[in-house]
């Protein structure tokens, strides 16, 4: 097994499976409909790529598993691993997250048509909001919230309701309300789930606007 993962990387690597240097395989079957093993062997060898060149890729894919992959092995350290692991599970996931956030930021940017800016540290702190409005000199906070499928769905609320006391505590200092997005990638793309939300945010803001100075 560990052989056989070896072999299929270093061969995925250097694209000897292509269709350039093992013809359309997929295609060429069809073409030949075998009722055995030995007869598309036979079919393919004289109509698509012959012995010698399957035999040659193979050869190189020795080549470059002895020679490079294994230099390129003997290279790696422990440090190199244990930098790696952190990155991957630290850094990638921090930077996916973000990246997720300020798409969803930019959306709503977009579709509100006011400024959304980031919330201080401070008021990340004591308040628990990513980001916020500002409407007649009063301030609408935000918290964007990535989630898988809706399961992490049950935590957030949870979440929310310990969070509830400093979202009042925001309301009754800066004057709006705080409002939580959920995010989710959908076909590829982070979309608003909770999408009703936007409609609260717009009415949020009419009333900030309509209030006295």
């Amino acid at each position: 097994m560990a052989k056989e993962w070896i072999l299929n990387s270093a061969m995925n690597r250097f694209q000897l499976n292509f269709k350039r240097n093992v013809g359309a395989t997929s295609e060429s079957i069809r073409k030949c409909s075998p009722k055995t093993l030995e007869e598309w062997r036979e079919y393919y060898f004289k109509n698509v790529k012959t012995q010698k060149h399957i035999e040659d890729l193979g050869r190189k894919l020795y080549v470059k598993i002895t020679e490079l992959i294994q230099q390129e092995v003997s290279e790696v350290t422990e440090q190199d691993c244990i930098d790696y692991m952190i990155q991957l599970v630290i850094d990638r996931t921090f930077d996916g997250y973000m990246t997720e956030i300020q798409t969803i930021y930019g959306q709503l940017q977009h579709i509100l048509g006011v400024k959304i800016e980031p919330a201080p540290d401070e008021w990340d702190r004591l308040f628990n909001i990513d980001f916020f409005i500002t409407v007649n000199e009063k301030y609408i906070g935000l918290q964007i919230k990535p989630v898988n499928s809706g399961i992490q769905l049950p935590e957030i609320h949870k979440e929310y309701a310990i969070q509830a006391k400093t979202h009042d505590k925001f309301t009754s200092k800066f004057g709006g309300k705080v409002f939580y997005i959920f995010s989710e990638k959908v076909n590829g793309k982070k979309e608003i789930v909770n999408t009703d939300v936007i409609t609260e945010i717009q009415n949020e803001i009419e009333m900030l606007r309509h209030l006295k100075q």
